[in-house]
């Protein structure tokens, strides 16, 4: 394997990776900061006992993120010299604003919320986790307007004495289209992913009955976020498709398998094509559901593979400008069959919890508990989408993939850093497994005794403590 391809797969892998932490924190912040504002409003115990448990949880994952994150930096200077070379003028700007600025407020009011318990009042207390899950909010808009840019190069052009793009309106980079559209998406699945989260960590300890007073809560919160989170992905993801078929058509054709212009155009069900991906040998469609997705008509005119290719070819060059037809197709279908999945969970969850019952139903909770990691797989067969439907472009339209790895480092060296990354990954995973299911099996912290019990904005006592 050449250098380029080692340090695609490196790329790929780690940034699957950390992107598996990513969604759960930003999410999991709100919920808990949700808790504890339930507990400071009402001083119902449970509440505090859901923060504290629950709270436990988001750090552990917030830490791993942290860690799976600096990696990409120094992938970055390690495999794609040629490519920071050519972005450095246009990420510099949003990145170190993400640094400074969100991830700033990100650490410092998160360390605020994990020392402040039994310090701080109540109150103030309570804005840290507020303050922190913004922070997210804001380093997560930040990131995504540098990858939009990728995606829709806009606020920019190409120096041809330098070579490198050069930044000419920041205004037009951070309120790119492609970005707000990816935003919203993301963020409605963040949600998503942590209300899964809490759902299939609750219906595995209230099958066993424990502390259902903290977990029957839990679950029932969640299963409404999901619910809504739901639908805004659905929402969203219907708005994302519209704007990739207005500025990357053969990403959209690419992830319908659909090699011929047509008008109307139906939804592929299921597509064989041939092994080399230039047609079709088989489909089952849906009428007229692709060109209601792509263009907002049932009716609407979707180009095909070929024609793009052909006219791809005309406007850049000679060259393969088709992305991987299979993994386009599939990943698409995947991520968005898993995200259905997990609104129905959440249908059959909050209709077997209605009116106060507990669900008596065997199956449900292995069923709710396995149901964890279908976000998961969502995110990341739809980052995979995302990434690879570009292809063979890092830079749609302005620079090539192949012309963006590192000219001077060898396959050996990625190859070890690859296998180096791999395995270390490897034992952040266990680590990370060990102290989920420790935590999670120890369960929420023990009742406060109703003595203790204040609304008032006093320091805690040392019982409070992590």
């Amino acid at each position: 394997m050449s250098n380029l391809d080692l340090a695609r797969w490196q790329f790929g892998v780690t940034t699957v990776y950390h992107f598996i932490f990513v969604p759960l924190t930003i999410g999991l912040s709100f919920l808990v900061a949700g808790m504890q504002t339930a507990w400071v409003r009402t001083g119902n115990d449970r509440y505090r006992r859901m923060t504290k448990f629950w709270g436990k949880l988001f750090l552990i994952n917030f830490a791993m993120g942290v860690a799976t994150g600096i990696v990409q930096e120094f992938q970055f200077g390690m495999n794609w010299s040629d490519y920071s070379t050519f972005v450095g003028d246009i990420f510099g700007a949003p990145l170190a604003i993400e640094g400074l600025l969100a991830f700033f407020l990100e650490s410092t009011f998160l360390g605020l919320w994990i020392f402040g318990w039994d310090k701080l009042p109540k109150k103030l207390h309570l804005a840290t986790i507020w303050i922190a899950s913004i922070g997210t909010v804001l380093s997560a808009y930040f990131i995504l307007a540098a990858n939009s840019w990728m995606q829709h190069p806009v606020g920019s052009i190409v120096n041809p004495a330098t070579g490198r793009a050069e930044l000419k309106d920041f205004g037009a980079v951070l309120t790119n289209s492609t970005a707000v559209g990816a935003f919203a998406h993301t963020i409605t699945a963040c949600f998503l992913t942590a209300g899964m989260f809490v759902v299939g960590i609750s219906a595995w300890q209230l099958r066993k009955a424990h502390a259902t007073d903290v977990y029957r809560p839990s679950m029932k919160l969640a299963l409404v976020t999901v619910l809504i989170a739901s639908l805004g992905v659905i929402v969203t993801g219907d708005l994302q498709a519209r704007l990739m078929t207005e500025q990357q058509p053969m990403k959209m054709a690419a992830a319908e398998a659909l090699y011929d212009t047509v008008a109307p155009a139906s939804f592929s069900l299921f597509t064989i094509g041939s092994l080399d991906g230039s047609r079709e040998k088989f489909s089952i469609r849906v009428p007229g559901v692709l060109s209601f997705m792509a263009t907002g008509k049932f009716d609407g005119r979707v180009e095909g593979i070929n024609d793009l290719q052909a006219a791809e070819q005309q406007q850049y060059g000679p060259g393969e400008y088709r992305p991987d037809i299979p993994v386009s197709y599939w990943t698409f279908r995947l991520m968005i069959g898993f995200g259905f999945l997990c609104l129905l969970i959440s249908l059959v969850g909050l209709w077997l919890f209605r009116r106060g019952r507990t669900p008596r139903a065997r199956w449900f909770f292995p069923v709710a508990t396995a149901g964890l990691a279908l976000p998961f797989l969502a995110n990341s067969v739809g980052w995979i989408f995302t990434e690879m439907g570009r292809q063979p472009w890092s830079v749609f339209g302005v620079l090539k993939t192949a012309d963006s790895v590192s000219p001077t480092v060898s396959a050996g060296s990625v190859l070890t850093s690859l296998i180096v990354f791999t395995v270390l990954y490897g034992v952040l995973a266990v680590i990370d497994g060990v102290l989920m299911v420790r935590y999670a099996k120890a369960g929420p912290p023990p009742p406060e005794a109703p003595a203790d019990e204040t609304d008032s904005d006093e320091p805690r006592p040392a019982a409070f403590a992590y």
